[in-house]
């Protein structure tokens, strides 16, 4: 029998100081049955980071063609292509190259990742590439509740997200380009 996604009702208050977005969001996401709750922490992440009317999550680990998260145009061209984890060059080149934007949330142990596979890709011109600190993430997403409600601030460049357990700073290191 296959294993079922879990659906995780979420409570966005996002204040985005940097760039003027003041939001209040409500929707539900689907944890994959191979998904940890890690992943999920930094889908919602990169969601806050690049909101848009239009950034909706893709099917992600369920379909290979498909990213974390994107924008697509009202002419379903694929505007900004948003990736988690450590992807591979490969699967970094194929993904910039279906889209005017990519950009990448990193996590985990990462000091490999960047020599093995970022060094080879810093030359892709529409790439953005930043890294959540682990010990941090690591705290947020433990535990996660199946009804998540965050207060998200950015603030100059500073990530903030209060939940029931109090405030988390996450600090972000762009290691390719910027936010945009």
């Amino acid at each position: 029998m296959a294993l079922q996604a879990t659906p995780y009702k979420v409570e966005l208050n996002l204040t985005d100081l940097d760039r003027s977005v003041y939001e209040n969001l409500r929707f539900t996401v689907a944890k994959h049955p191979s998904e940890t709750e890690e992943r999920l922490a930094v889908r919602l992440i990169a969601y806050a980071l690049w909101y848009h009317e239009q950034l909706a999550f893709g099917r992600g680990l369920s379909d290979v063609d498909e990213p974390a998260l994107w924008e697509k145009s009202l002419d379903d061209r694929v505007l900004h292509w948003i990736e988690v984890g450590q992807p591979d060059a490969e699967r970094i080149t194929w993904c910039s190259r279906r889209t005017e934007r990519f950009s990448l949330v990193a996590y985990g142990n990462l000091r490999v990742w960047q020599t093995k596979v970022l060094d080879g890709v810093r030359s892709l011109k529409n790439i953005n590439v930043v890294a959540v600190d682990q010990d941090a993430l690591e705290n947020l997403a433990r535990d996660l509740p199946r009804s998540i409600n965050w207060s998200l601030m950015i603030s100059d460049g500073e990530l903030f997200i209060t939940d029931e357990r109090g405030q988390h700073e996450i600090p972000l290191e762009w290691l390719v380009g910027e936010r945009g």
